[in-house]
């Protein structure tokens, strides 16, 4: 316990050891941005993963730098909680018995993380690589004559081995496509097997939360291959000899086992609390300075890395200091914040300056704050939202604009601004975009995302602060500064515009797309709960409305984004659908033309 004590007094003298007692430079300082990124980006910050105690830290920092530059703070001393899913928890009932033999967990099987928690005693099923496809490019049909209702079905971690390099099963082999695919035929339970192309030292994957809080519906559980060839045996079959004879004849080999397996998952989201970081520099004008410039940042990051964290290498477990990703944004926020509130006089409208929390988590907390108005929506005329501003290539200057066609008169700004400091903005018209300012735009608000771009230490333990350019920072500051500035004096706000849809961008396997943005933030809902439907698009001509909860596409449930993603794939432009909503806790069924 006094260890414990002592370490949470040393990381609280580490972390406002940064705070001079002197009063701010209210200028934009190289040697300012080096403080608040070297404690940002520390070690013993720990990657910043929100809902830590390094998380709390970092916000109560942040919040001490707005107060010493003397803003107002918003929320709650400057504090707007924000409730987060960090990860999945194992309860203390798993157990699998097969055939008699009870597994080991951890080394013989391991639930995965999006596993309903249930008890299963049911006949087992083989079926293959757990398939149903019948398109214009490929067939393939595990389930063809095989009955499988309210059984368990054992199906390969993998796909059919490729010739070439055109894969036609990628897109149906994650295991949540195929566990969709398995209670779409009545299975009650899934086993799954890693097949040898996919692993031959057989590793049971980690329990990793992969960002959806809704389950699979039914019970699901990962295997060893010794396990399975245990029990296949008795045909005179193992998991190797299956596989190859399905790779040899390019066909599937479904049947049923007569073998009994009793399976209790038992699984725990943990549930953190963490923070968006609010201030604001009050406008002088009597009337425009109820209307808003939201200028702001994320600063959580990836917390130590590992499997399901968004780490690109995954397999290192180390602190992911994100000095450029975003500890270079929130420095920028920061010492904009000191020079605004030194001229406010001179601003028509007020500033908010936001560090946003969970941005890695899928934007959860600029999500939060749109929908709760702490600042009405309707009187915040513009977003500012910088992301990586820390690794300016000094042979091109380019800086990385999205967002650039939400208003009518950004491109004239933004020209004015970069021909004064030498830039080449390279504009992504845009208003939806992998960052903040996405949650803004869903709103009908003028965006623009500022970044130096990506590189070769994004989402690695490498994003260190001794690669960061801070003059070249800097000079981005300067020339943000110039534009939010003209934003906040002007009479005349911007004009919204509609840039492109407000939604993910569908890959090349999606067809189709109903034009709505779902809501990755909704909680536990059972059903995908729609943020914002786009005008015009095909759900806002079927009479879907914000906030609608689809539970069901042409009568196949949909429980989360993974049950949505999967539908589309099925689905053609043209096709004239239903679609069952939950709205006010009343069902409607919505025809949708495609």
């Amino acid at each position: 316990m006094k260890f414990k004590i002592l370490s949470s007094f040393l990381i609280l003298f580490v972390s406002f050891s940064f705070i001079s007692p002197q009063k701010p430079n209210p200028e934009i300082t190289i040697s300012e941005l080096r403080q608040h990124i070297a404690f940002l980006a520390s070690d013993e910050m720990k990657g910043r993963k929100p809902g830590t105690a390094e998380d709390k830290l970092v916000a109560s920092y942040i919040q001490e730098q707005f107060k010493r530059y003397g803003l107002k703070l918003s929320g709650n001393k400057g504090f707007q909680p924000v409730h987060l899913v960090a990860g999945v928890e194992l309860g203390v009932h798993n157990a699998l018995t097969i055939e008699g033999r009870e597994l080991k967990l951890m080394d013989e099987f391991i639930p995965l993380s999006f596993s309903e928690s249930a008890t299963l005693i049911s006949k087992l099923s083989f079926v293959g690589f757990g398939y149903n496809i019948n398109n214009d490019t490929n067939s393939w049909d595990d389930y063809e004559g095989v009955d499988v209702s309210g059984n368990w079905v054992l199906i390969l971690n993998g796909e059919p081995k490729q010739e070439g390099r055109a894969n036609p099963f990628e897109e149906f082999s994650a295991l949540r496509t195929k566990v969709l695919t398995a209670r779409d035929h009545g299975a009650s339970g899934v086993l799954f097997v890693n097949s040898v192309l996919k692993s031959k030292e057989d590793e049971l994957p980690e329990l990793a939360y992969d960002k959806v809080e809704s389950t699979a519906g039914i019970p699901v559980i990962h295997i060893d291959r010794k396990s399975a060839d245990l029990f296949l045996s008795k045909l005179n079959y193992s998991v190797e000899i299956l596989e190859n004879e399905m790779n040899e004849y390019k066909k599937p080999h479904s049947f049923a086992l007569d073998v009994e397996v009793k399976g209790v998952t038992e699984l725990f989201l943990k549930r953190v609390e963490s923070q968006n970081i609010i201030a604001m520099v009050k406008g002088s004008d009597p009337l425009l300075k109820n209307e808003y410039i939201v200028v702001g940042a994320h600063y959580d990051h990836l917390g130590m890395g590992g499997q399901g964290s968004g780490s690109r290498n995954p397999d290192i477990i180390a602190v992911h200091n994100g000095a450029d990703d975003n500890a270079s944004g929130v420095a920028g926020v920061i010492e904009l914040a000191g020079k605004f509130q030194s001229i406010r006089k001179e601003l028509k409208r007020s500033i908010v300056f936001v560090a946003f929390t969970g941005e890695e988590m899928g934007l959860l907390g600029s999500r939060k704050f749109v929908e709760s108005e702490l600042f009405a929506n309707s009187n915040i005329k513009a977003m500012i939202n910088f992301d990586m501003i820390g690794r300016m290539n000094k042979e091109t200057l380019a800086l990385l604009i999205g967002g650039s066609g939400s208003a009518v008169e950004s491109d004239s700004l933004l020209n004015l601004s970069a021909n004064k400091y030498g830039f080449k903005l390279k504009l992504s018209p845009e208003g939806y975009g992998p960052s903040d300012h996405a949650s803004f735009y869903a709103k009908d608000i003028p965006v623009i995302f500022i970044s130096t771009g990506p590189h070769a230490d994004y989402h690695t333990s490498l994003d260190d602060i001794d690669k960061i350019d801070f003059e070249g920072q800097r000079k981005v500051l300067w020339f943000s500064y110039d534009l939010i500035k003209e934003l906040a004096a002007s009479a005349q706000p911007l004009t919204f515009k509609d840039a492109g849809p407000k939604e993910r961008s569908s890959s090349g396997s999606y067809k189709i797309t109903l034009g709505i943005m779902p809501d990755f933030a909704a909680g536990d809902v059972k059903g995908l709960r729609v943020e914002v439907v786009r005008k015009g698009g095909p759900a806002y001509q079927g009479g879907m409305l914000d906030g609608d909860i689809i539970t069901a596409l042409n009568g196949l449930a949909v429980g989360n984004i993974y049950d949505y993603m999967n539908r589309l794939k099925k689905l053609n432009k043209g096709d004239s659908i239903t679609v069952d909503v939950l709205r006010e806790g009343k069902t409607e069924v919505l025809i949708i033309q495609l």
